[in-house]
C-alpha cells in the first residue's frame, strides 16, 4: 500500500511539473498560463479580438492600455486598482497626477469584461484582463510576444497616494526612477527594456514643455535634446497653454512597436526628460540603450522578459480580493 502512495504522488508530481515549468511563484501563491484553460477556455480569445477591435480603430489605444498596465501594476501591485471609479469610501487613482486627463482605454476593458462575464461569469479577473491587453497591445503593433501567466484577482480598494508617489514621472531624476522601480522588486535592466514601450502612444506637451523652454532655469538651453527638434516642437507646444495638445514619443515609427526608440535617444531625439536621462545620467543604461538601438531582436526578448517581471508585482491570488463583475467598482 505504501509503495502504491509513493508511486500515486511520483506520477501526481511528474504530472503537474510540466505546468509548472511555466508558474511564478508570488509569495502569495501561483500565476500560470493555463489558469483558464478549464473555467474560461476562449479568455485569450475574446480579449485579443476586442483589443485587435479597438487598435485598428484607433492606433494609440494599443499604447494607452500598455499604459493602463503599467500603472496599475507600480500601485498596490497589478490587482486593476486602477480601473475603480470613486465612490463614498474609495478614491479613484484616476485623480492622481499620473492619470488625470491622461489615463485612457478604461470602455475597451469594460466591453472586454463585459464578453467575458457572458462568456463565463464571475471567473476572469480585471487584473489578468490588463495584463493580457498589454500583451496583445504590444503584438498588435510589431512587437513581441510572451506567455501571460495568469490567476490575479482583483483589489477592493485604490490609492490615491500610491499613484502620486510610485509611478515615476517625466521631470524625475534618473535616480529617483530607478529607485521607485527598484522598490517593485524591478532593475536597471528592467527600467530600460520596458522604457522602451514609448516606441508607441503620445505625449503632452504639458509633461515635456520644461525641456523645450529652459529646463536649467538660467535661460540657457537643454543640450540633452537637439535643438532642431525642440524648433520643431515648440510650434505646436507654447510657453503657456496647449497643455493637452499630443506628441508622438517615437517621431520615426510612431504606431510601430520597434527599436527606434532608442536610436532616438541616442541622436538626442527623446521627448521626455524620463527618456533622455537613460543616456545621460547613468553608464550602465547608457550601455543598454546602445544595445538595444543595434539588436530589435535583443531589445523584444528583454522587454518580454520584463514584462512577465512587472505583472508579477504583489498580485492578489487564492481567497485574496476578489473576481470583480464590473471592472469599475468593487462587488457588493
Amino acid at each position: 500500500m505504501a509503495q502504491f502512495i509513493n508511486l500515486f504522488m511520483v506520477f501526481t508530481l511528474l504530472s503537474f511539473a510540466p505546468l509548472c515549468s511555466f508558474c511564478y511563484n508570488t509569495n502569495v501563491g501561483y500565476l500560470y498560463p493555463q489558469f483558464y484553460d478549464r473555467s474560461c477556455p476562449r479568455t485569450l480569445e475574446i480579449v485579443k479580438s476586442i483589443v485587435a477591435k479597438a487598435v485598428a480603430k484607433e492606433a494609440r489605444m494599443a499604447a494607452s492600455l500598455l499604459r493602463l498596465h503599467f500603472h496599475d501594476c507600480f500601485v498596490k501591485g497589478c490587482d486593476a486598482s486602477i480601473l475603480l471609479d470613486s465612490t463614498g469610501t474609495i478614491i479613484s487613482e484616476k485623480r492622481s497626477n499620473p492619470n488625470r486627463n491622461s489615463a485612457r482605454g478604461f470602455e475597451v476593458i469594460d466591453e472586454i469584461k463585459s464578453a467575458l462575464e457572458k462568456e463565463c461569469p464571475h471567473t476572469v479577473s480585471c487584473a489578468d484582463i490588463l495584463t493580457l491587453a498589454a500583451r496583445d497591445s504590444t503584438v498588435l503593433t510589431g512587437g513581441p510576444s510572451w506567455e501571460v501567466p495568469l490567476g490575479r484577482r482583483d483589489s477592493r480598494g485604490a490609492s490615491l497616494s500610491g499613484s502620486n508617489q510610485n509611478i515615476p514621472a517625466p521631470n524625475n531624476t534618473f535616480q529617483t526612477i530607478l529607485t521607485k522601480f527598484k522598490l517593485k522588486g524591478l532593475d536597471i535592466v528592467d527600467l530600460v527594456a520596458l522604457s522602451g514601450s514609448h516606441t508607441i502612444g503620445n505625449a503632452r506637451c504639458v509633461s515635456f514643455r520644461q525641456r523645450i523652454y529652459s529646463q536649467t532655469g538660467n535661460g540657457q538651453p537643454d543640450y540633452t535634446l537637439d535643438q532642431s527638434y525642440a524648433a520643431q516642437l515648440r510650434t505646436r507646444c507654447p510657453k503657456s497653454g496647449g497643455d493637452q495638445n499630443l506628441f508622438f514619443l517615437d517621431f520615426v515609427s510612431p504606431t510601430k512597436f520597434d527599436n527606434s526608440y532608442f536610436q532616438n535617444l541616442l541622436s538626442f531625439k527623446g521627448i521626455l526628460n524620463s527618456d533622455e536621462v537613460l543616456v545621460t545620467k547613468n553608464q550602465m543604461s547608457l550601455e543598454l540603450v546602445k544595445k538595444y538601438a543595434e539588436n530589435n531582436e535583443l531589445f523584444f526578448e528583454q522587454f518580454a522578459k520584463s514584462m512577465i517581471k512587472m505583472g508579477n508585482i504583489s498580485p492578489l491570488t487564492g481567497s485574496s480580493g476578489e473576481i470583480r463583475k464590473n471592472c469599475r467598482k468593487i462587488n457588493t
